[in-house]
């Protein structure tokens, strides 16, 4: 009861903070700041009679509405203006008290960690925690969350120390550790550049008979009953243990790929792009963007390379052996044979191929130049040149990669490759023409 208070005060700070700040807006008066809205809202709120409950819960978690009132304005009209990538952001709107999820944020005013491992909060008291990790550091805020299932959970800000988290992975000097392209799927989860296949869990798909169950009860309960709103927590547990489900695969697939690997390249997918096709509930039930995400941040986080190649990249349609474009093929088609080479190849493992082949053409040297696939050096006729007709010794076509090279040199060739005058330097699909 004491933490629903403390949610139910936060959210009509909320709310009458953003109500004053459209008032004003339409009125054409001054545009209110932080310190302004928080007198109205808290300070003098708290001496109405309307507004006296709001001083039995503590005063950081109503200061804190405010805050996530100005930070969200302050992000709509960054979107507004341009300054904010991604998507356009709405303009704050209010917050309900049937939402399913609640949140409060408390500083260092409004909260203690106890000794006995229990979390105070003000005005609230001591709060058992299951914790599921040591804190590397003092929080300076604590996020208190309930879900739609019922669930709180509270979540700590904190500083890391870096030197630990490169030692939690460490490197083995006397290991040969691989780069790895990935090719994301729906029939596989992820195709690794080395051929190994990760099968898509379709946590979704497996709960969609139970999931139809409960909201088909949940349809046909009586709204604003009692018994309406135990389905509703029911259908909300379903839908949490298959995104907990996800979420876990996906942590344990990420950490086992950043362990093994010294540098990971995927594609930059557009997934909203393919949520809007037939194919949608398939493209969310596999979740490739929070995968990629965690795959970006244990890189970083562990000492790793990472990198996105562009999504127009047609890499189901080269040849990962010599580089011919064969042009585009229907999802139908999972093997096929190049017409150049004449190589059989698996659809999804050429493309993990040629991911891993444009993400290290793209990476940067140690002397801050460009490394480019080396797949056929260009010879002196196609190079361009104005000085007469050369003979049929001069335009013969260069050896093939040594050693099987799929459009990128050994990692220990990289430096003559650079200083190399006849390797070709353009994109793995591009004609020989320099980019620089």
């Amino acid at each position: 009861m004491a933490l629903a208070r403390v949610f139910g005060c936060a959210r009509v700070v909320y709310n009458d903070a953003l109500a004053l700040r459209r008032h004003a807006f339409e009125a054409g008066l001054p545009r209110l700041s932080a310190s302004q809205l928080q007198r109205e809202v808290v300070t003098l709120a708290k001496l109405t009679v309307r507004r006296a409950f709001l001083a039995e819960v503590g005063v950081d978690p109503l200061i804190q509405a405010v805050r996530d009132l100005e930070g969200a304005y302050g992000n709509y009209f960054a979107s507004l203006s341009g300054k904010r990538k991604g998507p356009k952001i709405a303009e704050p709107r209010f917050k309900s008290r049937k939402d399913n999820r609640q949140a409060v944020r408390f500083t260092r005013n409004g909260f203690r960690l106890r000794g006995n491992g229990t979390l105070y909060l003000a005005k609230i008291g001591e709060v058992r925690v299951r914790w599921s990790r040591i804190l590397p550091s003092e929080p300076p805020s604590v996020t208190v969350v309930k879900d739609a299932r019922g669930r709180y959970f509270a979540s700590f800000v904190v500083e890391t120390d870096p030197a630990a988290d490169l030692g939690r992975f460490p490197l083995d000097p006397d290991r040969a550790y691989t780069e790895t392209g990935i090719d994301l799927g729906l029939t596989h989860f992820a195709v690794l550049s080395d051929g190994k296949k990760i099968d898509a869990p379709g946590f979704l798909r497996r709960a969609e008979r139970k999931l139809r169950r409960l909201q088909q009860d949940l349809a046909r309960k009586q709204k604003g009953s009692n018994n309406r709103k135990k389905a509703v927590v029911e259908v909300a547990a379903a839908h949490a243990h298959v995104a907990d489900s996800r979420r876990d695969f996906q942590h344990k697939l990420s950490t086992t790929i950043i362990r093994e690997t010294q540098a990971v390249y995927v594609e930059d997918l557009s997934v909203a792009g393919l949520g809007r096709t037939r194919l949608a509930k398939s493209v969310h039930d596999a979740g490739w963007s929070g995968f990629v995400d965690m795959l970006e941040y244990k890189a970083a986080r562990y000492g790793r390379y990472f990198a996105r190649i562009d999504r127009f990249t047609p890499t189901s349609q080269v040849c990962s052996a010599c580089g011919v474009k064969d042009g585009p093929k229907p999802l139908s088609v999972r093997q096929w044979t190049c017409a150049g080479c004449g190589a059989r190849h698996d659809r999804d493992v050429n493309a993990a191929r040629n991911v891993l082949a444009a993400g290290q053409a793209d990476r940067v040297n140690a002397c801050g130049d460009q490394v480019r696939p080396g797949l056929v050096p260009a010879p002196v006729c196609e190079a361009g040149t104005h000085r007469g007709d050369l003979s049929s010794a001069q335009c013969a076509s260069a050896p093939a990669a040594p050693n099987g090279a799929v459009g990128i040199p050994a990692l220990g060739d990289r430096e003559d490759v650079k200083g190399s005058p006849s390797v070709h330097r353009g994109t793995l699909w591009s004609p020989p023409v320099s980019r620089r």
